[in-house]
């Protein structure tokens, strides 16, 4: 151990654990970024916690707090400290008649859904995972898809929060309301969410239908009712087939019904997508064909075909994300939809004029050659001041990326990465969809794989960007939860704090992935 952390050790001549480990390889979940950190811990206690912060920033180190690792972005990367809360995950209390729950921050969304389940509780929205702890997923803005929820941060009521200085702050929309703004989207920059107050629901089941038919369908109806039919409803959009699966989920006290398994859903069907796309990482012009097989498939071949089941939401809500990804999603205005999705149409297919589906897309990029392998994910949300059912109107969190006085779309662009390997048009597809999405006044989910840059988002965020490093400079002055990640998105220029960590290289290794490295005052 480093002699001058094993020195303020033993200064502090306590008997609180200090439950260190070195040689751990930390990764995200699709293995697109790894690291190496000095440390690593899974606190069990409040005190643990608060003592691994007062060392971290004695010793100038930075620590980073990670869950599943479910981003693909290297956000959760650190060569100093790494703190995971899965041993710090117990429901501390349960009002069952206002649905207040009290949790240590550290618990898996589906374990937390599965403990409401004992008291009649559940989750009023999710969304397509439940692999995340409940502060990873408020952190970096996770939502569902639905036009009478916002993000999951709507149903937080209150928060602590472990600073730098050690010690642990309320904040609620009455108590410290700035801090608790900032922490409801913190980017881990702020300090460690150590309890979450959330507002659960009665227990709901969904019945839900998904329809596959013609793009067109579904551009007829955006302005009508689509998002409007149910109070759940997503979609996937498939551009080469140019047609798209509309899911919807309404309550109900129907019996439950299981899904019924299709060839995409067992063994054998993940393997054969999985191979196809890997044949396909060679032979790119086969994309179009892999698409329309597969999808069909499960989906069916037949416009019009139709599926469903009766679920608990906890089960309904979800989809099986399959193998190793890189997501780039931006959220954009509702009502600027259609428009977008035509206008990626026409780039990705290369429409001439004469096509009735043409529309210009005026991307300045050039799509020849270019083949891409998996649907856009299409979404909701609305937390703007005009929802009536919004929980949170005058708590928005600072870094919220929705529409501020609209409905919410999201459009989330993700490519497979079979066995790990980088599909090959990555680069020109994503340097694309980023352009289209700028040009349509979009801010990206904090959590993906997007690569504009630092002076983009401050446009974007502009008084809120400002309000929020305030926030965080006045609990964190020395940078002991700031690296490079937020430096280089949300920091803006200037030197490096005391603890802050810079990033000084990554290398590509063998069989997929980035290894990370950082170190403290480390040049940018």
């Amino acid at each position: 151990m480093d002699p001058l952390i094993a020195s303020e050790l033993a200064k502090s001549a306590d008997s609180i654990p200090f439950r260190a480990k070195g040689n751990h390889v930390h990764s995200t979940w699709a293995k697109t970024f790894l690291s190496l950190p000095e440390l690593y811990f899974q606190p069990e206690t409040l005190p643990e916690i608060e003592k691994i912060v007062r060392l971290a920033h004695k010793c100038r180190r930075r620590i980073t707090t990670t869950g599943c690792g479910h981003s693909p972005s290297s956000l959760t990367c650190t060569s100093s400290w790494l703190v995971n809360l899965d041993k710090y995950n117990r429901i501390l209390s349960v009002n069952t008649t206002t649905g207040v729950v009290i949790m240590e921050s550290g618990i898996r969304l589906y374990a937390l859904c599965e403990e409401l389940e004992k008291y009649g509780l559940a989750m009023p929205n999710l969304g397509s995972i439940n692999q995340q702890s409940i502060a990873g997923a408020i952190s970096t803005g996770t939502h569902g898809s639905s036009l009478k929820h916002g993000l999951m941060s709507e149903d937080v009521v209150s928060l602590r929060i472990t600073v730098a200085d050690g010690t642990t702050r309320f904040c609620s929309t009455q108590d410290d309301p700035e801090l608790f703004r900032a922490a409801l989207l913190s980017l881990g920059a702020l300090g460690i969410i150590t309890e979450v107050a959330f507002q659960a629901v009665p227990a709901f089941t969904l019945r839900w239908k998904q329809t596959i038919d013609a793009d067109v369908k579904m551009f007829n109806a955006w302005e009508k009712d689509l998002w409007t039919q149910t109070e759940f409803v997503r979609v996937w959009w498939y551009p080469y087939t140019r047609r798209a699966v509309v899911w919807t989920a309404e309550k109900t006290d129907e019996p439950l019904i299981d899904p019924k398994v299709s060839y995409y859903d067992n063994t054998l069907g993940y393997y054969v997508y999985h191979n196809l796309l890997y044949v396909s990482q060679f032979f790119p012009r086969v994309l179009p064909w892999v698409e329309w097989f597969v999808f069909g498939m499960q989906y069916g071949f037949r416009n019009g075909t139709t599926s469903g089941a009766v679920q608990p939401s906890r089960k309904a809500l979800l989809m099986n994300c399959l193998y190793s990804q890189f997501v780039n999603e931006w959220a954009i205005p509702l009502h600027r939809g259609p428009e977008a999705l035509r206008r990626l149409s026409s780039w990705l297919n290369q429409l001439p004029p004469s096509d009735p589906d043409y529309v210009p897309h005026n991307i300045p990029f050039s799509a020849e050659g270019l083949y891409v392998h998996a649907p856009v994910e299409v979404r909701v949300s609305d937390t703007s001041p005009s929802n009536p059912t919004s929980r949170i109107p005058n708590s928005r969190p600072y870094l919220d990326p929705t529409v501020e006085d609209s409905p919410t779309l999201y459009l989330n662009a993700t490519l497979y990465r079979p066995y790990y390997s980088d599909p090959p048009c990555r680069d020109r597809y994503y340097e694309a969809f980023e352009w289209l999405m700028r040009d349509l006044e979009g801010r990206p989910h904090w959590a993906k794989n997007f690569e504009t840059d630092g002076a983009e988002i401050e446009t974007r965020y502009g008084e809120n960007l400002d309000q929020w490093r305030k926030v965080r400079e006045s609990v964190d002055p020395d940078g002991v939860f700031a690296g490079a990640w937020h430096r280089r998105y949300v920091l803006g220029l200037g030197p490096l704090l005391p603890n802050e960590e810079g990033e000084i290289g990554r290398e590509k290794i063998s069989g997929g992935g980035v290894i990370f490295e950082g170190a403290i005052g480390a040049p940018r």
